[in-house]
């Protein structure tokens, strides 16, 4: 990983960094999702702060991506304090950001040219503490450097969310090889929610917990994030064996 001290991009974002406000308290270990079906699969009822959590698309298109990126989003918003985001691409769509609940002004987005440097920013927002989430999209995560940002993550009990993007086929190959991530996440579109009159519905997603430490894996279809962030179970479950609206499997 790049030497923070020579990097342009991180004393940039440590001067930003600065001017946050700082030293939030974590009455809370975990972030439930507000949904016991889901919340039950979760080691403490919630997603851990001081921990790394991975999402994907469920393929590699950009519209199981977006998703998967709104679904982290929501995550984000449902934090206290500013929201670091780390990426290459200025390509998210602040509208629906602010949909799922996270609005702009909330959000310190730093751009890199290379994905090292964003390891590096996402890195060093974590070290730095203070923050409500990291965020960084990201084709690759090494095990290598997903055990430096887990660490720094525990040492502040800010809790970080890898985005997985891949612009080709061939690079989603990469999301089955081990990470030290706490959770991980594949996200897919489903068709919209019914409505008893003509016009679109709430969006829905399948939701897989792919990997959980200390839990088992399930998938859930679930209504897309709401102004708050918030999901909760969906009808037309996909799993026709289990009524409860998840399919669990082993870890």
């Amino acid at each position: 990983m790049a030497q923070s001290g020579a990097n342009p991009v991180i004393t940039e974002l440590r001067e930003r960094i600065s001017h946050l406000e700082g030293g939030i308290s974590r009455r809370k270990q975990t972030l439930p999702f507000g949904v016991r079906e889901i919340d039950d699969h979760l080691p403490g009822g919630g997603l851990s702060y001081g921990a790394l959590h991975e999402f994907a698309g469920g393929g590699a298109g950009t519209v199981d991506g977006a998703a998967a990126a709104l679904f982290a989003a929501g995550i984000a918003a449902r934090t206290m304090g500013k929201v670091i985001w780390c990426l290459t691409r200025p390509d998210l769509f602040f509208p629906a950001l602010a949909q799922a609940g996270l609005h702009p002004n909330r959000v310190v987005f730093v751009e890199a040219h290379r994905e090292e440097d964003v390891l590096a920013s996402m890195e060093e927002a974590l070290s730095f503490g203070g923050l409500g989430a990291v965020v960084a999209e990201l084709v690759r995560l090494p095990m290598t450097a997903s055990r430096r940002l887990q660490l720094a993550a525990e040492k502040t009990g800010t809790m970080g969310l890898v985005v997985r993007r891949w612009r080709r086929q061939t690079e989603a190959s990469d999301f089955g090889q081990p990470t030290a991530s706490t959770t991980r996440w594949r996200v897919s579109v489903l068709p919209s929610e019914e409505l008893p009159v003509p016009g679109v519905g709430r969006a829905r997603w399948l939701v897989e917990l792919m990997r959980v430490k200390a839990g088992e894996c399930a998938e859930f279809t679930v209504g897309a994030c709401d102004a708050q962030g918030r999901i909760d179970l969906s009808t037309g479950f996909v799993d026709r064996q289990d009524q409860t609206g998840r399919s669990v499997h082993s870890s």
